[in-house]
Parts: structure tokens; sequence; C-alpha cells
């Protein structure tokens, strides 16, 4: 995969937008969402979005092209909580590996779509096998009156990714992507997981993609570390980029991309919410003024991969991708390693 390196050094790459968006467009219904395989399912499963790999494949798959059509080089899986601990608010941990197995096969299979029906090339196009932060923390108790206490211990978070990270890499993506990161601790689980795969099958191991969340004004994430300390923490993994999603708008989120960039060693990453959520939980900022602010980090430097997470939509990342398709990449910058 060193050739998504090699486009990095010449351009701004875009990566795709919100899947949970797009999916509520098809006004799915409980049966919609269970199919004729878990017709007789013993519990609710509609808003197990990463189900639809198995049970929908042809909308997940549709999905993906219309980000592909907007310009998208990266294209995410549909697999933010295909681990048995997320799964587990279904009862359907067991099956974990086949939802991320069917969730890249549905991503390269929309590639494939894409370039026959589109007659381009696709040699820029990449599916990012993406990572949630689990429903559970491994550094905070869910028990105000017990702070001692964890919902599940760092193996688990170690096993669960494991198994993700298997069916993702069985299927065909070229990137692994650990994404939304609030709990830097989960994070780390989820770098060991990737190391250990690789490490244990003996493949050349994947890019790996990073990015946390800044969850408000403070600059911290959830478990409480500045963007510095998290940064830090995660650099030993040596990941092709690092960068920040959701919890805020653009207009939020530039003070800590700027930050970021003048730290990071590696590429770095921006793809927020489409504005703050209204009073509905809605999302109203329109695909211009998106566009409008990524251009402006692009044009300052701060950014090499860039699109959009909750709310929004194929013609957010249409209009980020023809506001940045001029603009140079940034430069890495040579960080200094020790005091002087």
């Amino acid at each position: 995969m060193s050739y998504i390196k090699d486009l990095l050094k010449e351009k701004i790459l875009i990566i795709d937008g919100a899947m949970g968006t797009m999916i509520q467009r098809y006004q799915l219904t409980e049966a919609d969402y269970r199919g004729e395989r878990f017709k007789h399912w013993h519990s609710d499963v509609k808003g197990n979005n990463d189900l639809l790999n198995i049970t929908q494949p042809r909308i997940i798959i549709d999905i993906h092209k219309q980000y592909l059509a907007a310009g998208a080089n990266i294209i995410e899986t549909n697999t933010f909580s295909s681990q048995y601990i997320s799964m587990a608010d279904y009862q359907m941990e067991e099956l974990s590996y086949e939802l991320n197995l069917a969730a890249a096969k549905c991503a390269r299979t929309a590639i494939k779509e894409f370039e026959a029906e589109s007659g381009l090339s696709v040699t820029d196009r990449f599916v990012a096998g993406s990572i949630g932060p689990l429903n559970k923390t491994l550094s905070l108790s869910p028990d105000v009156n017990n702070p001692g206490y964890r919902a599940l211990t760092f193996d688990e978070a170690v096993q669960a990714y494991y198994e993700q990270i298997t069916g993702l890499v069985d299927g065909g993506v070229d990137v692994i992507l650990i994404e939304t990161i609030f709990d830097t601790l989960n994070a780390k689980a989820a770098v060991f997981a990737f190391k250990k795969y690789f490490r244990d099958t003996k493949k050349v191991e994947l890019p790996l993609m990073i990015s946390g969340t800044i969850t408000d004004a403070s600059g911290r994430t959830l478990s409480g570390q500045t963007l510095e300390a998290f940064y830090t923490s995660l650099t030993h993994a040596n990941p092709l980029s690092i960068g920040l999603n959701c919890a805020l708008g653009a207009a939020e989120m530039r003070p800590h991309i700027e930050e970021l960039s003048q730290i990071a060693s590696c590429y770095t990453s921006a793809y927020p919410n489409a504005g703050l959520p209204n009073a509905m939980g809605e999302y109203d900022e329109q695909p211009h003024q998106t566009a409008h602010f990524i251009e402006e980090w692009a044009k300052q430097g701060f950014v090499n991969i860039v699109g959009g997470c909750c709310g929004t939509t194929p013609e957010h990342i249409q209009h980020i991708a023809e506001h940045v398709k001029n603009i140079n990449p940034r430069v890495l910058p040579v960080i200094e390693t020790e005091l002087v």
C-alpha cells in the first residue's frame, strides 16, 4: 500500500461522509433490517446499521458508490460497531466476524462497480476498515458511586478488536481506520490488536489511520486528554495519519486541527460534522458551508485527508473535493525529538 503514501505527497485525499445519515434516507423498517435471515430474531434489530451489510448489502454498496461518484478517495466500511461488545446490544455477538467480512466485500464491490459504470480508473480509491470506539470505556467508570469499576478489561477489548480486524482484512480492506476515539485506552487496545494480528499472521502490515474526538470547547477528549497528549499517546503505532472527526463542526474544530498540524510528524486528517446539531438533533450546515471551512484549512496547510462525519452527505463530499482539488497538501514538518 505504498501507493496511498505516494498519493498523500501529491494531493489532499478525500474520505467519505456519514453512513448513518444516508441510511436514514431509505426509511427502513424493522422488517428491512431483519431481512429473510433474521425474520424471527428474538429481539428488535432496527437501528443496527452494521447488520445491513448482511441483510441489505445493495443499499450499503449504493451508498458507497454515491460517495465514490462525489470524489471520495477513501470509503469507510459500515463497521463502526461491528465487534462483539457492541453487538451484544442486539444479542448478535457471534456475527462480528461475518459483519466485517461482508462490509469489506460491499466496499470492494462498490469500487469495482463504480469503475465499470463510470469508466474511470480506481487506482486512487481505497477501502478503510472502520473500527469504532466501543460502547464501553476502559478509562472511565460507568458507576458514579464506584470510580474504580470498569465495564470491561483491556484484554476483552483487544479480543473484540482482533476479531474485527481479522474480518476486515479477510474482506480485502486497504487501510485500518481506528476512529472517533474518545478514550485513548480503547484506542490503545485497538492498536495492540492491530499489531498482534499482523504479527500472528505474518502478513504485510496495512497502513493505520487514527482519528480522535475532541468533545467540547475545552480541547480535551472525553477521558480528559489534551490533543497533544492524545497524539503523543498514540505515535508509537507509527500511523499513516492521525486526525479528528465527529463531535464538532468545522468552525469549532479549526483551532484543534491547526494545533495538530503543527505537532504531528505523520499526515493529518479531519472530517467534521455538518455543523453542530439543532434542537431536533439534525444537522443544518449546507455542503457549500462545510466546504468553505475545509478549503480554508487546506489553504493554511493544515490537512492531508478531509471529508465529513455526522450529517454529511455525498453533496458535502462533492463540494469539499471541488474546493480542495487544486490546493497542495500539508507538508510534513520536521519535529524535534529531543530538547536542545
